[in-house]
């Protein structure tokens, strides 16, 4: 298990390019089971999750080929139903497998995804707007278990108690594109990875109007057929390095920006006093800051809104900004880990149900903390960057999840960061920077 070692204090400076999205990368490349014929899939992110779904489809009997590191091509003319619990348990987002395999198969054997770090997520609206669809399901065993001999389209509502379902989303409208009659979604998730998604089945011949809104409506076809894709830019990536030069006072330029998908971050980050420069070429420049930043209040909110896998990297930068902050998480109420861990490095942070109140302005110093989720561990790393001393990061697999090669870019933008096995991180070193 490698560990990330950090000098803090230097500010970042140079170019980074913005990987493909690794929300948008997963359904996309689940949805090539929905053809027989071949897809290509470009700008995918070189991550442990895509790893694992490549695994997944090869173990349904798809044909995966690594054209190089970012671009895919996926053959799915023979294909079984049935995505098994030791694959499917190291990746939650495996479970938007059983909306293709409905479509395409009329059945699917799926297992389900298991717990998580940040607080339940369950697959109630999934299986809801399945059985909508016609579909009879049962749980047994730990899998789930879908019947889509009688699948036809139908009205469906997606929301949910804390907005709509993403993945769901995703599920229902691979299921429908492949389901005779219309489908309409109401409270479908808008986020630009759906939009990405319904992008790639238009150009494999299905038949979707509203995309980009809450309202989807299907007409289903027979078949679809093979196309090449593109997935869009890492709107979270986007938004994790335009707060690392803030932090570090940095001058950064940001390229192949999807710049209409982080509008929300935009506005909270120039209510902060966050100088941003956009050019008309997908590039978003971040000079060195002349003036000093100010505290803001955060909501996360289902897309258009502020992004929940935004909150700790946010939550990091206002440790560092003097007054009070806060930041109320709507999405996923336990996604509070990197809390303790921030305080860890000096942040005064005080939890009160959902929400964070952070009294910044109190320089960070390095620690060796531990990293419980993905965003958490981008959080950790871009204090380190900003903290006075060395920061231990431990646990950085998560990184990897999410991140295509974040130590090497930041290593690029002139930050003292590298990853090193845990065995050679001694004990004294650790406890040398606690002390």
């Amino acid at each position: 298990m490698d560990v990330i070692h950090i000098k803090g204090g230097k500010p970042l400076c140079g170019e980074v390019t913005i990987s493909g999205a690794k929300n948008a990368a997963l359904p996309i490349l689940a949805a090539t089971l929905l053809s027989e014929e071949p897809c290509t899939i470009k700008n995918v992110p070189d991550l442990s999750d895509i790893q694992f779904m490549g695994k997944i489809l090869e173990n349904l009997g798809a044909s995966v080929e690594r054209v190089d590191n970012n671009t895919w091509r996926i053959t799915a003319q023979h294909i079984n139903s049935v995505a098994p619990y030791d694959l499917v348990r190291k990746m939650r987002a495996a479970v938007c497998l059983m909306g293709p395999l409905v479509g395409r198969l009329r059945q699917a054997t799926v297992s389900l995804p298991g717990g998580c770090v940040i607080g339940p997520r369950p697959i109630d609206l999934h299986i809801k707007g399945l059985e909508k669809l016609g579909c009879k399901t049962r749980i047994k065993n730990g899998y789930v278990h879908v019947d889509a001999t009688d699948l036809q389209g139908a009205g469906i509502f997606l929301g949910g108690r804390h907005g709509s379902t993403v993945t769901g989303t995703a599920n229902i409208i691979m299921a429908a594109v492949l389901a005779p009659g219309i489908t309409s979604i109401e409270s479908a998730a808008c986020e630009p990875e759906i939009e990405n998604l319904c992008r790639m089945l238009l150009s494999m011949g299905a038949q979707i109007e509203g995309i980009g809104s809450h309202t989807l409506k299907i007409q289903g076809v027979e078949r679809l057929h093979g196309c090449t894709h593109e997935v869009i830019s890492d709107r979270i990536e986007t938004g994790t390095y335009i707060i690392a030069a803030a932090m570090t006072g940095g001058d950064v330029v940001l390229r192949q920006v999807e710049l209409n998908a982080i509008g929300a971050l935009i506005d909270k980050l120039e209510a902060a006093g966050l100088a941003l420069e956009v050019s008309g070429d997908r590039s978003l420049h971040i000079p060195p800051q002349t003036k000093e930043l100010k505290p803001v209040d955060i909501i996360t909110m289902p897309y258009p809104g502020f992004p929940t896998d935004i909150q700790a990297q946010m939550c990091a930068l206002m440790t560092l900004i003097p007054g009070i902050s806060i930041i109320t998480e709507r999405i996923y109420p336990n996604r509070f880990m990197h809390i303790p861990e921030l305080q860890r490095m000096g942040a005064h942070i005080a939890i009160e149900g959902s929400s964070f109140i952070i009294k910044g302005g109190t320089p960070l110093s390095g620690a060796p903390v531990m990293a419980s989720d993905l965003r958490a561990s981008a959080a950790l790393i871009l204090a380190g960057l900003a903290a006075k001393g060395e920061t231990w990061v431990q646990h950085v697999y998560h990184l990897d999840r999410g991140y295509e090669k974040l130590d090497q870019k930041l290593q690029a933008l002139g930050a003292d960061i590298e990853r090193l096995p845990a065995e050679e991180v001694s004990k004294t070193q650790i406890e040398a920077v606690s002390s």
